[in-house]
């Protein structure tokens, strides 16, 4: 059953919520990010505002405070049913209190609980989290401070929960009513390169000759309609880095804030003579999300393709670029499931070129967001043998059971490694990154027509490396030092793909101040050997950020647990309540509570509740009808960075480009060389992708047929093309 998300109009109801500042804080791989919401009640009535806002699924919430006139409270984290019955005995008896919880089905899901502001009061509240930024296919480092959180369908017969994410509220994007404000340091131990966004900056302005520390700001005035995405870029990403943090002062030694801990980001380095031989084998299973909610733009700019034709152009690249010997099929699914095919079928040209007929006229008119069945249905049938099966699931995220879903891909990784695409703005970070973690696999956010060719093929290129098998870690530390691992065990390795350890550092050496930890794998039947040396003494001026990172880590792993072992095994959930107690760092099981006493006397007047509404991109039936013609005029967007097409170009066709490498069909070729038409692009005049075009008209062997459709994407004659086409070689037919 889908829940009711209805518009919130500001005709009668003034919204509470005036505006969101932001402060991040960037240290190398991680981040802190510190967000003020200032409220003001302008009714005359007390009021319980309630906002239900996205987050990093990544994300550890760990402070949380609050501030009325010139009165800051500090909020404690407790169990969360406690905390929930003392924030309403709190209102009833006339006080005001703040309430922060994490979603029961979705940890990137918060609801804040502002009650009871009396007339005229105005409140700020403030929230800190730290993330880590995940490595992008062109070596970037992605934060994204998620705006648009689009209702989660729930299934019939599942526990929708409490946490809160029934109780959306959604308008279109564009009629926020707040702003927000953002400012971001940034600090590297290797030179920063650039700094970029899909939303304007100001300049990056450097603090230091050697470029490692700079700020950056978002441009005045920008409404929070859509998600934030920063792109950090530094020299020498790649390189493995260490960081050992000093105990909390106040914490008892041997717990897990009262020891150091050490963050090890690891970049796995396989032999050349494996990698040269990148598999052809395999079953690619490509599972498309067709439900309603993937006709809605992917982002909220004045020439926004569906989702639907983002992921129909994703499927193109795949599709065009798999190895010859191959099988493959497309499953799409809404509310119900179907097959392309009834079974799995060879890559050929023949079977290439059906399943691209069927990817032309997929639509999204599949109903709602059903992503266990098709699972169970796949996990349920029997893998071909020799043909190791990978899973690309393609989605919008706009799920209700996330947690559920990730529980059933964790059961089959033995046997399916998953790769994931975030199709558009507010696809849910926890799922679609926790699915390609749960899954041995790689995930991939696709929000706009930049960078997704890259991301695509990083993904493929992934898919196609040889499972890395017994991986195992050591830590060599000194006599007198022990170490207590907080990660889960590394279950995925990918060749130039950063894998970050946390561990827990207790005991004193007397002597000897270095350690070291050894990862030892088997790649392709080869033992493979990778390991990093490291100092034991306490970095300078980081805070808590990893030890909170740690005790996120751990958090996760036991909620995992205690799903999966539907509660009974005991003490699971006090541990949990109790490391998140002590670490300050937000939970399932617990909330954060700040209480603003007052002069103890109830506050008059009827308690009036407000729904704080979040941006979406979703549309309700009955709004449809307004944007019925902008969302019939998406123009297809692409891979290409400009929204342009090109004037000229230069092109080496070359007759067969083989099977897929370490790259692509395509990467082999020169470089497209261009010139912007002065041509915007428009509803009525759609701009159509060169890449696009060019990858539509390649064969299944990676070659191109000189032809008149070709030469016009190339923008020359066909005798123009032909002219340096090499001569042939050897007896023809």
């Amino acid at each position: 059953m889908v829940n009711c998300y209805g518009l919130v109009t500001v005709k009668n109801k003034p919204v509470p919520l005036k505006s969101i500042a932001v402060e991040v804080s960037v240290q190398g791989h991680v981040a802190t990010v510190s967000s003020t919401l200032q409220y003001e009640n302008q009714e005359e009535n007390p009021l319980e505002a309630i906002f239900v806002f996205p987050l990093p699924g990544e994300a550890a919430v760990c402070r949380f405070r609050t501030k009325i006139g010139q009165t800051e409270v500090v909020a404690e984290v407790q169990e969360k049913q406690k905390a929930r019955e003392q924030y309403d005995d709190l209102l009833s008896s006339g006080q005001q209190a703040f309430l922060l919880e994490e979603s029961d089905e979705s940890p990137d899901v918060f609801k804040l609980s502002v009650g009871s502001l009396p007339p005229g009061e105005k409140a700020s509240v403030s929230l800190d989290y730290v993330t880590e930024l995940a490595v992008q296919a062109d070596d970037g480092l992605r934060l994204c401070l998620p705006a648009v959180l689009n209702p989660r369908y729930q299934p019939q017969g599942s526990d929708s929960g409490s946490g809160g994410s029934a109780l959306v509220s959604s308008v279109p994007t564009g009629s926020v009513p707040y702003s927000l404000s953002l400012s971001a340091r940034v600090s590297s131990l290797h030179p920063i390169c650039r700094v970029e966004s899909n939303c304007p900056l100001d300049p990056l302005n450097y603090l230091n000759t050697e470029k490692t520390q700079a700020t950056v700001s978002l441009a005045a005035g920008h409404q929070f309609d859509r998600d934030v995405e920063l792109l950090l870029y530094y020299q020498d990403t790649h390189q493995p880095t260490a960081i050992v943090e000093a105990a909390q002062a106040s914490a008892k030694p041997g717990s897990l804030m009262g020891d150091p801990l050490v963050m090890l980001s690891l970049y796995p380095e396989f032999p050349n003579d494996v990698m040269s031989s990148m598999t052809s084998l395999g079953e690619f299973l490509f599972v498309v999300d067709r439900s309603g909610s993937m006709s809605c733009p992917m982002h909220n700019g004045s020439v926004a393709q569906d989702r639907i034709g983002s992921a129909r152009d994703t499927l193109l690249l795949l599709l065009k670029s798999l190895p010859m010997g191959c099988y493959f099929n497309i499953i799409g699914f809404g509310s119900r499931y179907e097959s392309f095919f009834p079974k799995s079928v060879e890559y050929s040209q023949k079977t290439m070129d059906e399943a691209l007929q069927k990817v032309k006229a997929m639509r999204a008119d599949l109903g709602g967001t059903e992503i266990l069945q098709p699972l169970k249905h796949i996990y349920s049938q029997p893998c071909l043998p020799d043909q190791p099966r990978q899973l690309f699931l393609f989605t919008d995220g706009e799920v209700g059971n996330t947690k559920e879903v990730l529980d059933l891909v964790k059961a089959n990784a033995g046997s399916h490694r998953c790769f994931s695409f975030g199709i558009g703005e507010g696809a849910s970070s926890a799922l679609i990154s926790g699915v390609a973690k749960q899954g041995g696999g790689h995930s991939q956010f696709i929000t706009g027509q930049d960078r997704m060719q890259p991301k695509v093929m990083q993904s493929l290129r992934f898919a196609l490396q040889p499972a890395v098998v017994n991986i195992s870690v050591k830590w060599n530390v000194p006599k007198g030092v022990s170490v207590t691992p907080l990660s889960p065990p590394i279950r995925v390795l990918f060749q130039g793909q950063r894998a970050l350890l946390y561990a827990q550092l207790t005991g004193k050496s007397s002597g000897d101040t270095e350690g070291s930890v050894t990862v030892k794998y088997s790649l392709a039947e080869q033992p493979v050997e990778n390991q990093l040396s490291f100092s034991l003494k306490p970095a300078e001026d980081t805070g808590l950020t990893v030890h909170r990172l740690g005790a996120r880590t751990l958090i996760r792993s036991l909620e995992m647990e205690e799903r999966q072992g539907d509660g009974k095994k005991k003490g699971v959930q006090e541990k949990v309540v109790e490391l998140s107690v002590q670490s300050g760092v937000s939970s399932v099981f617990t909330a954060f509570i700040a209480v603003h006493k007052v002069d103890g006397e109830a506050v008059q007047g009827p308690m009036l509740r407000r729904q704080v509404p979040t941006p979406s991109v979703f549309v309700p039936l009955k709004q449809q009808a307004l944007f019925k013609t902008s969302l019939s005029r998406r123009t297809v967007c692409g891979a290409a960075v400009n929204m342009s097409m090109p004037k000229k170009m230069s092109f080496n066709v070359q007759a067969d480009m083989g099977p897929l490498g370490l790259g692509s069909k395509f990467s082999k070729m020169s470089k497209l060389q261009s010139e912007d038409l002065d041509c915007p692009a428009t509803a009525s005049n759609p701009v159509k992708d060169p890449l696009l075009q060019l990858i539509s008209l390649q064969k299944a062997s990676g070659s191109w047929v000189l032809e008149a459709a070709l030469a016009e994407v190339l923008g020359k004659t066909e005798e123009e093309v032909a002219k340096p086409k090499p001569a042939p070689v050897g007896p023809q037919k």
